[in-house]
């Protein structure tokens, strides 16, 4: 690990992400997360069925064709109603998620810091394998704990009463879904695929934070840009397109894993092995315009809110604990 000497700073220098506390890290993230998850999940939705279409078929007859082409077709079908279908849902999951993604990523990083930079400002070294098992480790805790949401989500997205694709579940409510998986499989159902979901959200949280803040930090560095929204705004773009690139292999395989009713596939890599030999490499890629079409908003409004959203929670701590 390379030496980074940093000099001593005030509490009163931090940003407020690295003074709120451990809880308020968690409620600034998962807010920041629902502000976002509203504007993205139409293109989510497309999303998922456009990873769906063509499942195990060696030709695909492309009905969701891009990202609008998606969300007008849904639209003109389902209404506004279809559009959305699943946001309800989507919001538990993102406060579990993204709560956890990124609430914990910054105690886990100090800690490390703290552990490999005993006599350095935990909060101001800039380490990349810190940071990337920093995002790693918080993804995967996040996975575990939104996985039965995940895949009621999932289910509920890619179910259409006018376009059938992939196999359907129909379930009028995140709690319809989850009371109907657990009276027919147990808790067993309730996190089918979340070897799946470590593995996707792992390899997306591994690079989400790490790359905003390296971009961030030398954006600021080479006086580049100042702090403001600006700057957010460009590292947070930079950050989703790098998340969108290495995570959507594993999306696809997400999907598919918590979408299916039966055994169709043992885990997530009899899904990826079945998938490339039938489909080919690409289909890895199915739905990669609607995935950096969502994530990369999705990436921009979350960060960038969650600026916003821990000098919120911060300033609330600080009038009701007086610290």
């Amino acid at each position: 690990m390379s030496k980074e000497v940093q000099t001593s700073v005030t509490d009163a220098d931090k940003p407020a992400a690295q003074k709120v506390s451990k809880a308020g890290s968690f409620i600034a993230g998962g807010m920041a997360a629902c502000i976002a998850v509203t504007v993205t999940n139409p293109i989510e939705l497309v999303k998922t069925r456009m990873q769906l279409q063509g499942e195990l078929e060696a030709k695909t007859n492309r009905v969701y064709k891009n990202p609008l082409q998606g969300v007008r077709l849904i639209f003109k079908n389902e209404g506004i109603r279809g559009i959305q279908r699943g946001l309800s849902c989507a919001y538990i999951y993102q406060i579990g998620l993204n709560g956890s993604r990124l609430g914990f990523y910054e105690p886990i990083r100090s800690l490390l810091n703290t552990t490999f930079y005993p006599s350095q400002d935990p909060h101001r070294v800039q380490n990349v394998a810190i940071n990337v098992v920093s995002g790693a480790t918080s993804g995967i805790i996040g996975a575990i704990m939104g996985s039965p949401l995940f895949l009621v989500k999932t289910r509920m997205q890619s179910y259409s009463p006018a376009i059938q694709i992939g196999q359907q579940s129909h379930y009028t409510s995140a709690w319809n879904g989850l009371s109907t998986i657990y009276k027919a499989e147990g808790i067993k159902g309730l996190f089918r695929g979340v070897d799946a979901a470590i593995l996707r959200t792992g390899a997306g949280s591994s690079v989400q934070l790490p790359i905003y803040n390296t971009a961030k930090s030398f954006l600021l560095r080479h006086d580049i840009m100042k702090e403001g929204a600006g700057l957010h705004l460009t590292a947070s773009t930079l950050s989703g397109i790098g998340v969108g690139v290495v995570m959507n292999p594993w999306d696809v395989i997400l999907t598919r894993v918590y979408n299916q009713k039966g055994n169709l596939y043992k885990g997530p890599i009899d899904c990826f092995i079945k998938t490339v030999k039938i489909e080919g490499v690409s289909a890895l890629y199915k739905g990669f315009e609607a995935q950096l079409f969502r994530i990369a908003p999705h990436t921009i409004l979350c960060l960038t809110f969650m600026e916003q959203t821990m000098k919120l929670v911060y300033a609330t701590e600080k009038r009701l604990f007086n610290t």
